[in-house]
């Protein structure tokens, strides 16, 4: 009774025949089997895509980040950058350069402090060899080329290109890399020495970010200077105030007193510390990013202002010409040193 109607014809234009009705612009599933399991045509998917973005996703986690940042090795760059930003801040003191042509041993000696001070004052507390630190051949050799190359260089070309603001912001950065590695490095160090004992623990950690600015008087004597007034401990500098909170806060991780991973708290106060010291350095302030908190905190505390008479650090920085140019304004000299 029915007419049967003939199948249709199978050909390249027409395609598989298609569940529900629909076509491939209708959004019709397709019954051939090369579109087995898709509701919709769109673009294909490599095998692995989706998951290999969720494990780009999970490798950028701040955990992982920090871990890895971490671990990455501070000699020969790192260090590098360490020593030229410290023996700049060398060339800075009025009367290195002077020093550096009549006295080249005690130019070389006060370059080293400058490197490696807060090494030896970090063995000083801890009650080992001074000059263990100067075993290390490499460090000393790589600290001793930056040394000459900035002071003797021919037509100080080193100097120059290390003192153009966009690389030294990229040198004073790394330098904090370091600063804050040695902070956390101190502390263990201590800690393994002393398991209880807090305040040699904050201490050692000060001394490793900021040995160089606290031992300034000793260093100013090997120039033959003697500028008492000029101690650090009187006059805290921004890099000193943030080594020595740096150093209670990883003390409080150490001692399970503050519930972050070391690496993630390395992480965020090398952030800190390079955000703080690159907008100094480019802007030629004077002023510390702890001057507001402690302007509320220390009139409560001490019933006084602290730091009021706050400066730059001399080591840390190169705002020591300040002096220079009020003395002469406009000289070469004094200029030179405004970088």
């Amino acid at each position: 009774m029915w007419a049967v109607a003939p199948p249709l014809p199978r050909g390249p234009g027409l395609g598989w025949r298609l569940a529900g009705g629909g076509g491939p612009s209708c959004g019709g599933a397709v019954a051939g089997p090369r579109a087995a399991g898709r509701t919709r045509p769109g673009p294909r998917v490599a095998p692995g895509g989706r998951a290999g973005a969720m494990e780009l996703l999970s490798a950028l986690s701040l955990g992982e980040l920090a871990l890895s940042f971490s671990r990455v090795p501070l000699f020969p760059v790192f260090d590098l950058s360490y020593f030229i930003v410290s023996i700049l801040y060398l060339k800075y003191e009025p009367g290195a350069v002077e020093l550096s042509r009549r006295h080249p041993v005690a130019s070389w000696l006060c370059a080293m402090l400058h490197c490696f001070g807060s090494y030896i004052l970090a063995d000083l507390l801890l009650g080992e060899p001074l000059i263990d630190y100067f075993s290390n051949n490499s460090s000393i050799l790589l600290a001793s080329a930056v040394w000459y190359l900035i002071f003797f260089c021919p037509l100080d070309l080193f100097y120059k290109c290390v003192c153009f603001l966009p690389v030294k912001l990229i040198f004073v950065a790394m330098k904090e890399v370091v600063r804050v590695r040695k902070i956390a490095v101190g502390i263990h160090h201590a800690h393994h020495h002393y398991h209880h004992g807090w305040f040699v623990m904050i201490a050692t950690g000060w001394v490793k970010g900021s040995g160089v600015a606290l031992m300034s008087n000793f260093e100013q004597l090997l120039r033959g200077v003697w500028k008492p007034e000029t101690n650090e401990i009187l006059h805290m500098s921004f890099p000193t105030k943030a080594s020595l909170y740096g150093a209670i806060l990883f003390t409080l991780q150490q001692t399970r007193w503050l519930p972050v991973s070391k690496a993630s708290l390395i992480f965020i106060f090398t952030m800190f510390m390079v955000s703080c010291k690159v907008f100094l350095t480019a802007t030629h302030s004077h002023t510390s990013p702890f001057d507001a908190l402690e302007g509320y905190i220390c009139p409560v505390l001490f019933g006084s202002a602290c730091g009021g008479d706050h400066h730059h650090d001399n080591h840390d920085h190169s705002c020591v010409w300040i002096r220079e140019t009020k003395k002469f304004p406009g000289t070469k000299e004094a200029l030179s040193r405004h970088v």
